[in-house]
């Protein structure tokens, strides 16, 4: 193989660009590659770059980390770009999750659909059409972009289909419900060989075999057999005992994707666990990233006296990038599940939309094979979602505000809670807070302000709901974190999901 460049977007999130930059490097032929690492925090630019250096250091790698805010020289004639981006920051983040709940609308994580997903995608597509524009003015022409940033399937579906970028999603979900399925039925993730397809966050275990036999008539049985997988993933075995078959997605991710969980705020506390943030709790996800971030700008000097990260095949993680570099680079053989425009995989969704299947990969490319038919209940379902995500797609990409009223009116739980004279209102909310992210709206936002001052000198604003949500726990502080310091550095390192746990 050729020396090749492999470049970093988002390269300031906090454990998954080192810990993606370790998996590649874990493979020989990748120890003589070209990195470049971009963000436009440079404060975490420069905190993580010294992190990987000093990895790379200590293993005598001859590798320099280039670090640059300028995301043109980072991409200039690479082969591979990797983008872990969180637009809008904590900032946009807060705004997902806080704004829709003084509607009703509670979510857990809101970076993939329900209305905080929505406009991280509307964030997102404005930045792709610069980005875009970027790789194809200076990277190699046959680049390939490995997206890892959410909402995956919107991500994913504009780089390819309007970006002119030929892009993959990876998400580490089919991976972690995959050991979830091989504990509960008593065997190590090896021995358990699955046929998993869907879209991202609502794929579906269509075949779970062992040495050949068939299993999957036996895993409801046996999650609810499990004490610990019965009392935290309350949601995805009633989804399973509803529509037979398991979800690759967390209790509190699939919770948000279908109306029937967290629409009664009574109701919410019974299907979620508060052990754990990916169970289901209220802005959850949120407080693990902003305590994170928090313990990882106060803790970075105890952080640079650790021992480096060693590239060892037994310190290798499951994320799917490391592999199809390896596998395109080298011809070994990789099967995952990719994220990729349908294209007939799944012949009963839509030709166009971005669905998540099996796939192979060697040296003469990623290959998707046929999967047919989804039952048809899980396709419905899938279908549910296809609809939101194709009209949050067209209004991102157009700055279309009756698309983006559209999308957040036919999303199963913002349906399910809101009225359309709220949706209409959380929409011009939402606009207006976030409109420093949002240029393709700005008109839209003048006369979203005009609309609200308009509501309140009339007195038909809708007043909000006075809530911090039905399952909310308390954000710590830097010296409520440092009582427990190994925690929250495990938490800092975990922060942006890049570590499984039995979703993403």
């Amino acid at each position: 193989m050729s020396r090749f460049k492999l470049a970093f977007i988002g390269a300031g999130s906090i454990g998954f660009t080192r810990g993606l930059l370790r998996d590649i490097l874990t493979v020989p032929e990748l120890r003589d590659i070209d990195v470049a690492f971009t963000d436009i925090n440079p404060q975490n630019l420069d905190m993580v770059t010294r992190l990987c250096q000093r990895d790379i250091d200590s293993a005598g790698l001859p590798i320099r980390i280039q670090s640059t805010l300028d995301r043109r020289e980072a991409f200039k004639d690479a082969k591979y770009i990797i983008s872990c981006v969180r637009i809008g920051m904590l900032e946009g983040f807060t705004m997902d999750v806080e704004i829709p709940l003084q509607y009703g609308v509670d979510q857990c994580v809101g970076d993939t659909l329900c209305a905080g997903g929505i406009m991280y995608g509307q964030r997102n597509i404005a930045f792709l059409q610069g980005l875009c524009r970027d790789i194809k003015d200076v990277a190699r022409p046959d680049v390939l972009l490995l997206n890892y940033a959410n909402p995956c399937a919107m991500n994913t579906w504009y780089a390819n289909t309007w970006g002119g970028v030929r892009t993959v999603g990876l998400c580490h979900g089919v991976q972690g419900g995959h050991a979830l399925i091989a504990r509960v039925l008593g065997y190590e993730q090896k021995d358990i060989d699955i046929l998993a397809a869907g879209i991202n966050h609502m794929t579906w275990y269509l075949s779970v075999k062992h040495q050949g036999e068939e299993l999957n008539g036996k895993l409801l049985d046996a999650l609810l057999a499990d004490p610990d997988t019965a009392r935290t993933e309350k949601v995805r075995i009633d989804m399973m005992r509803r529509f037979g078959y398991f979800s690759t997605e967390s209790n509190g991710h699939l919770s948000e994707y279908v109306p029937w969980y967290r629409k009664r705020v009574d109701r919410i506390p019974q299907w979620i666990d508060l052990s754990s943030w990916i169970h289901g709790e209220t802005g959850g996800y949120l407080r693990v990233c902003t305590e994170g971030r928090t313990w990882f700008e106060t803790d970075f000097p105890n952080w640079m006296k650790e021992p480096p990260l060693t590239f060892a095949p037994e310190n290798r993680s499951q994320e799917h990038g490391s592999y199809i570099i390896e596998s395109l680079e080298t011809g070994r053989v990789y099967r995952g599940h990719f994220n990729v425009i349908n294209h007939g995989a799944i012949t009963n969704l839509p030709e166009d939309c971005v669905v998540e299947v099996p796939g192979f990969v060697d040296t003469f490319g990623i290959h998707i094979p046929r999967v047919g038919d989804l039952p048809l209940g899980c396709a419905a379902a899938c279908q549910s979602n296809i609809t939101v995500q194709r009209l949050a797609v067209e209004a991102a990409r157009k700055g279309d505000i009756q698309l983006l009223r559209q999308a957040m009116m036919m999303d199963p739980l913002t349906g399910a809670v809101c009225e359309p004279q709220e949706i209409w209102q959380m929409v011009d909310e939402m606009l207006i807070a976030e409109a420093q992210w949002l240029p393709q709206y700005a008109d839209e936002i003048e006369r979203a302000k005009a609309r609200w001052a308009q509501a309140e000198q009339n007195g038909t604003l809708i007043p909000p709901i006075h809530t911090r949500g039905a399952a909310r726990l308390h954000t710590k502080t830097v010296e409520e974190m440092a009582r427990d310091r190994e925690a929250a550095r495990r938490n800092a390192a975990e922060a942006d999901k890049a570590k499984p746990h039995t979703g993403k």
